[in-house]
């Protein structure tokens, strides 16, 4: 494909108006991703409507939706590192690392891996939506409900890199969130399940509900009981910048989640949260020595690299194709219909203004919202100096104003409340609550597809195997599993070996 559409694109996103616009929409998408449960599919939403009876031009409207989206991306590790209170879905493992980083002080190191690593996502995303989008728009239609199934599989092998000292906790917890993706409303037959007669229930436990209850709910009834035995301590704000051999040391992490978190961003019904979990749980596997969960500056740079660089994928196959590749895509989607604008491979040399200008503005906005975020590091991270008697109150009603804004239900608001309650004796008892969300990401995915893939084939499960997707994935899959034990097997072994040599 030529590049013109890609000159002329940088010719309308350095629009004086249209920079303004983008910075703009940085500037809000990181406020709505730091806020619980709003994200970006309400920010953009909300804004778009907005937009168009301002009669704003098609590429303007665009380029500040998609700021926003990306704003939102960047915004989202902020409460998620400082408060354990993920923004939106793309930061829930985010806080795996950083929030113990920031109890340890290390808030602005954790904030400033998490921006360095947001910005290398985001501008290798959209080098390959710039030169590979119409290539991979082709592969993303090859994917139906088989390779997905086999592509979850994947995501599941990688789940057993969480498996730690204590492997059945983490199984009982990836179990609990694949029971919990069963309530609502059946894929497939339409039939209502574990609802007991609520009909707030009837669509399921939404993610972000589940999410603020696992994490944030959880995390406040902690800090009340430190608070009350005595134990909650002040956090120090510590020093302002990682060492250079923390971003040293991030650098291969950040540019292999990048890299798969934009061709998981590719496939629509995936997103930043399957990209995210995949990134982490992988350089978890390949990087782990007892450090992961515990602070581990890597362990925040593969998630955030990665959930950007899928935000930047998600737009090939809205661009090239006209399927949405996520939820906010989707929304984007509209907003191109609602200019009667029809996206695919013409878009790019009949309306160039608008491809051109899009993919231009992420360049751009990518590199304001680095510049906007680094000066504020120091601002963000003395948030922890915050006295726990005005913090701990904020955080609840952030929680609870987020969820009940997104959903319009007391209801919601009481399951998440639940949720937390459980998620508190959870963590007492040494439960993790990544693998719970990892199970009910991963879940919800897994059953609509296989079921789609044994209703296509009258129930013949051999569909799951006869594409050359489906069989590289699950071969992947199986080496996932079976190399780490193989070698586990193997060195304890030669040690058995050389010990006995030796005692010979």
């Amino acid at each position: 494909m030529s590049l013109d559409y890609l000159w002329t694109g940088f010719s309308v996103a350095l629009q004086p108006q249209n920079l303004a616009f983008g910075l703009i929409g940085c500037f809000l998408g990181t406020i709505i991703g730091a806020l619980p449960a709003i994200g970006p599919i309400n920010g953009i939403a909300l804004l778009l409507p907005i937009a168009f009876a301002a009669k704003l031009p098609p590429e303007s409207t665009m380029i500040l939706l998609a700021a926003v989206y990306y704003g939102a991306e960047y915004g989202g590790r902020i409460s998620s590192i400082l408060l354990n209170v993920p923004g939106d879905a793309g930061a829930v493992m985010t806080a795996v690392d950083g929030y113990p980083a920031a109890r340890q002080g290390r808030a602005a190191e954790a904030l400033t891996i998490s921006a360095l690593s947001s910005f290398v996502g985001g501008i290798l995303a959209v080098i390959g939506l710039t030169f590979f989008a119409p290539a991979l728009g082709l592969i993303a239609i090859k994917f139906g409900p088989a390779e997905y199934v086999a592509l979850m599989v994947f995501a599941f092998a990688t789940l057993a890199s969480m498996v730690g000292h204590e492997p059945v906790k983490t199984l009982i917890g990836c179990t609990l969130g694949l029971l919990l993706t069963t309530i609502g409303l059946d894929p497939t037959s339409g039939a209502y399940r574990f609802t007991f007669d609520q009909p707030e229930l009837h669509d399921g436990i939404e993610f972000i509900i589940l999410v603020i209850g696992l994490f944030s709910i959880s995390e406040v009834l902690l800090m009340l009981e430190h608070q009350m035995a005595g134990r909650l301590k002040p956090i120090p704000v510590g020093k302002g910048f990682p060492s250079w051999a923390d971003i040293k040391a991030s650098f291969w992490p950040t540019i292999r989640s990048s890299a798969s978190g934009f061709v998981i961003g590719v496939l629509p019904g995936t997103g930043a949260s399957v990209a995210s979990a995949v990134a982490y749980t992988t350089e978890k596997r390949l990087l782990d020595r007892g450090t992961f969960g515990k602070g581990d500056l890597r362990g925040i740079a593969a998630p955030e690299a990665a959930n950007n660089a899928a935000a930047g994928g998600a737009f090939v196959p809205m661009l090239t194709l006209g399927v949405p590749g996520s939820g906010t895509t989707a929304v984007m989607l509209g907003a191109l219909m609602l200019y009667n604008i029809t996206p695919g491979p013409q878009l790019f040399t009949e309306r160039p203004e608008i491809a051109g200008g899009l993919i231009a503005s992420m360049y751009v906005g990518n590199v304001l919202l680095l510049l906007m975020n680094i000066p504020l590091i120091g601002v963000f991270a003395r948030m922890l100096q915050v006295p726990n008697m005005w913090l701990i109150p904020a955080i609840v009603i952030l929680s609870v104003l987020g969820v009940y804004t997104a959903y319009s239900s007391v209801m919601s608001v009481l399951i998440m409340l639940g949720i937390g309650v459980v998620g508190w004796g959870l963590r007492k008892l040494g439960f993790d609550m990544a693998p719970i969300v990892l199970g009910f990401v991963l879940g919800k995915v897994l059953e609509t597809n296989l079921r789609n893939a044994l209703a296509i084939s009258g129930g013949d499960p051999a569909i799951l195997v006869e594409s050359l997707i489906s069989v590289i994935l699950w071969i992947s899959a199986a080496l996932i599993v079976a190399l780490p034990w193989w070698i586990a097997r193997r060195r304890r072994s030669e040690g058995e070996q050389s010990v006995a040599a030796e005692s010979a």
